[in-house]
């Protein structure tokens, strides 16, 4: 792999402070090494600042907002900072393995005519510590807009996205919970995926998940959606 282009990876965080140190840890031990780390932090009143002030790289770039934006404006903010021409997003409470930039950047110089590419993840329980992966089919690749109706398989912590894409699309300011499935269902209908089939993430279920906790939103904006 010759080029070696810069990739932005979207951390927004609000009293995140917990599993900080894993996450951001995660993104440190990437053998992919041409990143930088945008710290979006929406007026957290832990230790959240501390934390991330302790990692003494060049490479994270910390934010502080203004005043307190939904998760998804937020987003918005943090993507205005990245200079990379791939973005990626991983939250506080989740990690990464080691090749999960670099399978995806080899991946997208096979695949150029696509602007996203995921991954599979494993589902980590907190509370139980049981590990399983969150899709055993095979993925969809390419026009996958119908098969993601059928079934949802793109989380956003898997993703690498192309950032020119953000030129003409964003996440939707109004939605609280879904609005990473809304962005990659609008992507789907005009661009194709390419997808490693390994996982190469974990998502972590604490039951401090926003969605867990927020059931009722969830199935209110999926109804309107």
């Amino acid at each position: 792999m010759k080029k070696k282009p810069l990739v932005s990876v979207i951390m927004n965080c609000h009293n995140g402070e917990k599993y900080l140190k894993d996450s951001v840890n995660s993104i440190l031990k990437q053998s992919y090494k041409n990143w930088e780390l945008i710290f979006w932090d929406n007026l957290s009143t832990d230790n959240s600042k501390k934390i991330i002030k302790n990692f003494k790289d060049k490479r994270i770039r910390y934010f502080k907002s203004k005043k307190f934006f939904n998760l998804y404006e937020a987003r918005n903010h943090a993507l205005k900072k990245a200079r990379g021409k791939f973005i990626s997003f991983l939250d506080t409470d989740d990690w990464w393995l080691r090749n999960k930039i670099k399978k995806q950047i080899q991946l997208y110089y096979k695949k150029k005519n696509t602007k996203l590419i995921y991954c599979n993840c494993y589902l980590y329980n907190q509370k139980s510590k049981k590990i399983k992966l969150f899709v055993k089919n095979k993925l969809p690749e390419g026009n996958v807009t119908q098969e993601l109706l059928n079934n949802y398989s793109v989380g956003l912590l898997t993703i690498l996205v192309k950032k020119d894409v953000f030129a003409n699309q964003s996440f939707s300011n109004k939605l609280n919970i879904i609005g990473d499935f809304d962005f990659v269902i609008r992507l789907s209908k005009k661009e194709k995926f390419a997808c490693v089939q390994e996982p190469l993430a974990y998502y972590r279920q604490h039951g401090k998940n926003y969605s867990e906790k927020n059931s009722k939103l969830y199935m209110s904006e999926i109804k309107n959606w």
